[in-house]
């Protein structure tokens, strides 16, 4: 298995998270490696949805699959089905823990995601599961539940992209800034600010982080790809090389 250092140094491509007293990147690697023996599978479940509106149409949730049982490590959390993109049929999961003030982050959605997209979830061999990793401060969790409330509208993915296209746009948290982003992509911003108060949401995404946490996870971006550690934002054929042999199995 591969665990590069997501750090800085030399062009690093990633942020790392200071723990102190956690002990070196190779011990936390080592420990998310243990961890993720048997999440090579994502539970999903629906993620709580606000009371029903007169004025909104609704949709019945995909009914949740089993969680594999877990022999090392937390528990995870349910992923909601609006945060995950692919069949469920796809040979080949990829869990992306990612923090919206992340700029190597911001560089996987720019650079490879829409590739990975066009060439494996959109052809069927690849499912995508994001978990929310807000490390950076209050900033960064006030950004993930505005982009789960976003996903209440089936517009987290585009929501995502927004704050990553312009980070500047939003760095002060203001509840004004993430509702102007949703009238921006053409969503019902009563219901938006609704949603961002919604205190699930909030407890979704504190879920993710303390799971991170417990795997480990040494910074972000970082991968899950079929329950194997990848670290970074690394150049397009290091992601295709360990997908096509993850499904090769």
């Amino acid at each position: 298995m591969t665990a590069g250092d997501p750090g800085q140094d030399g062009g690093g491509r990633g942020h790392r998270v200071p723990r102190p007293g956690r002990g070196t990147a190779i011990v936390a690697a080592a420990l998310l490696l243990i961890a993720v023996a048997a999440l090579v599978r994502v539970q999903t479940a629906p993620e709580p949805a606000p009371a029903p509106r007169s004025d909104a149409s609704t949709t019945p949730s995909p009914s949740s699959s089993p969680s594999p049982p877990v022999v090392a490590g937390p528990r995870p959390p349910a992923v909601a089905p609006a945060l995950m993109r692919g069949s469920r049929d796809a040979p080949v999961t990829m869990v992306v823990f990612g923090d919206y003030r992340c700029p190597y982050c911001a560089a996987f959605a720019r650079d490879q995601q829409p590739e990975l997209v066009r060439e494996y979830v959109e052809t069927g061999r690849l499912r995508l599961a994001w978990r929310d990793y807000p490390y950076r401060g209050e900033v960064s969790e006030q950004a993930a539940v505005a982009a789960r409330a976003a996903a209440r509208q089936d517009a987290f993915w585009e929501y995502g992209d927004a704050l990553y296209a312009d980070p500047d746009a939003w760095t002060s948290g203001t509840g004004e800034e993430f509702t102007r982003i949703a009238a921006d992509l053409g969503l019902d911003t009563d219901r938006f600010r609704e949603d961002v108060d919604d205190p699930e949401l909030r407890s979704a995404v504190e879920d993710d982080m303390d799971f991170a946490l417990g795997l480990g996870v040494p910074g972000t971006p970082a991968f899950l790809i079929n329950g194997e550690a990848f670290f970074g934002a690394q150049p397009i054929e290091e992601f295709e090389e360990r997908i096509e042999a993850a499904e090769t199995g």
